[in-house]
C-alpha cells in the first residue's frame, strides 16, 4: 500500500525547468534555488514534489518525510538509497545515502522512501 507523509515541504524557486524531474532528488545552487541533483551519491536537500518551470516555485520534502522517488535502478525494500547523475534513486553501498526504501524500486519506476540523509538526526 502506497503511503506518503510529506509534512515539512518547503518552496524554492527553480533555476531551470524541472518539469520532468518530479520525485527526483534536488539540491540548492549558489543563489538558493533548486537544481536537479546530478552528482552520483551526492547530497540532496530533498525530493521535488511537483513540476516547476524555470523561475517557478517548486515544493521539496525534507528529512523525515515519506515520499515517492523516481528510480534509476533496481533495489529492494529496506535498501539504502542515494542519487544517480539524473537525480533518481539507486541503491548505494558507499558514499552518502539519502534515505531508506520502503518499497522495492525498478528502473524507470516509482518507489517510496523515507528521506533521511546520512548524518541527519531528528530533533
Amino acid at each position: 500500500m502506497a503511503v506518503e507523509n510529506v509534512h515539512s515541504s518547503k518552496s524554492f524557486k527553480a533555476t531551470a525547468s524541472l518539469v520532468a524531474s518530479q520525485y527526483c532528488f534536488v539540491n540548492l545552487d549558489s543563489n538558493g534555488q533548486i537544481i536537479l541533483q546530478t552528482t552520483a551519491a551526492g547530497y540532496a536537500v530533498g525530493v521535488l514534489q511537483d513540476k516547476p518551470g524555470a523561475g517557478d516555485p517548486g515544493f521539496v520534502c525534507g528529512p523525515g518525510d515519506i515520499t515517492k522517488v523516481q528510480c534509476g535502478g533496481n533495489f529492494a525494500a529496506g535498501a539504502k538509497v542515494g542519487s544517480d547523475t539524473a537525480g533518481k534513486a539507486v541503491s548505494v553501498a558507499t558514499g552518502a545515502f539519502l534515505g531508506v526504501a520502503r518499497t522495492a524500486g525498478a528502473t524507470n519506476g516509482i518507489a517510496e522512501i523515507l528521506f533521511q540523509p546520512q548524518g541527519f538526526v531528528a530533533p
